[in-house]
């Protein structure tokens, strides 16, 4: 069963790691949008966002550790959005981030 692209389903090959972090993200509109991440990878991530963004819209998401990342925005459904990183973040990188991430959560 499908809801939009958000499959019930899901079969995604990298797992996610759980957070609860607040952020901004830039839409493509140059606004900046107040997000909470909940979840995370080196490819991407998924976040609570009141403002409807479309499928396809180019985004840059902070992080710690590594500032402004690129992204798209592949689903939103409900208050919820999925977004594709751009580039795919370095192993050691990501950890160095996802530490600093769960310490400030």
């Amino acid at each position: 069963m499908f809801y939009g692209n958000l499959a019930l389903d899901d079969e995604r090959s990298v797992d996610r790691d759980t957070v609860q972090y607040r952020t901004r993200l830039i839409g493509p509109d140059a606004q900046q949008i107040s997000v909470l991440i909940v979840n995370i990878s080196a490819c991407g991530l998924m976040m609570r966002c009141d403002t409807e963004l479309a499928e396809g819209d180019s985004v840059e998401i902070s992080l710690p550790k590594l500032g402004n990342i690129d992204a798209e925005v592949r689903w939103w459904l409900g208050g919820r959005m999925g977004c594709q990183f751009r580039q795919v973040i370095d192993r050691a990188q990501y950890f160095d981030m996802l530490s600093a991430l769960v310490r400030l959560s």
